[in-house]
């Protein structure tokens, strides 16, 4: 069976943007309620999708930090060319983290780090979680579980490097944490299975964004943006939005 790909998305709906980023393993299926939610209200946002995202995991496992950023910057970009002069950023997980890099790299109306780990002690959840991601994609595919046990394994001894720049990635962003200005609104679920929480708080404390708030979900685990307080979320996201001073 083929897995049908996702796609990037740009919901057009007014002179506000918001980029938003999806998480490792994931696409722009993690954000594309907010998305349109945000359309709704009146936001424009756009999400893209990171090399090796939206694939088979053999392609994710062959690319690195460095070309998720430049996608997320021609992203940025992107948005800035169709002529969106105020942009926020909105991320989950690996997307937070690169949403963050994007608040003291470039100039952005705000940032919404969604669980967003900010301690890389967590190799045996991510490692847990990225063979989870690749069993479920070979059985979309249709292989036997034999198959399916015999390419993971593969997989595994492939991915040392991908978490290696994984790594990388979060421990240069935590470092540069307090250069970031503008304004922050941290989100982070209460029952993430996948990162350590504490890192929401030393996302809070270490920005030096003079307009910041943390809120924590009850009931969410780690993919906040598609689990039963969604719609919380987005209201709360909405809200957040509203208080910054926009231009139009």
């Amino acid at each position: 069976m083929k897995v049908v790909q996702p796609k990037p998305f740009t919901f057009e709906a007014g002179p506000r943007a918001v980029l938003l980023l999806h998480g490792f393993t994931g696409h722009t299926a993690d954000v594309r309620m907010l998305g349109r939610y945000l359309e709704k209200k009146g936001y424009t946002s756009h999400a893209p999708i990171y090399r090796g995202h939206g694939l088979p995991p053999e392609d994710l496992v062959e690319t690195n930090a460095e070309q998720w950023w430049e996608d997320v910057k021609n992203a940025y970009k992107h948005l800035q060319e169709l002529g969106y002069e105020e942009i926020a950023v909105a991320g989950l997980s690996l997307g937070g983290v690169l949403g963050l890099k994007l608040a003291y790299s470039e100039k952005v109306k705000a940032v919404i780090p969604m669980c967003s780990p900010m301690f890389f002690d967590n190799s045996t959840q991510l490692t847990k979680g990225f063979e989870l991601f690749s069993k479920e994609y070979k059985q979309l595919e249709g292989k036997d579980k034999e198959t399916v046990d015999q390419e993971i394994e593969r997989l595994i001894d492939r991915s040392g490097e991908v978490f290696s720049h994984l790594e990388n990635s979060i421990n240069e962003v935590r470092e540069e944490i307090d250069t970031i200005y503008a304004p922050a609104f941290v989100v982070q679920a209460r029952k993430d299975e996948m990162i350590n929480t504490e890192s929401a708080n030393y996302i809070y404390d270490q920005i030096e964004s003079d307009k910041k708030d943390l809120k924590w979900y009850e009931e969410s685990g780690h993919v906040i943006t598609m689990g039963k307080e969604k719609e919380q979320l987005h209201e709360d996201i909405y809200e957040f939005l509203e208080s910054l001073e926009w231009k139009k």
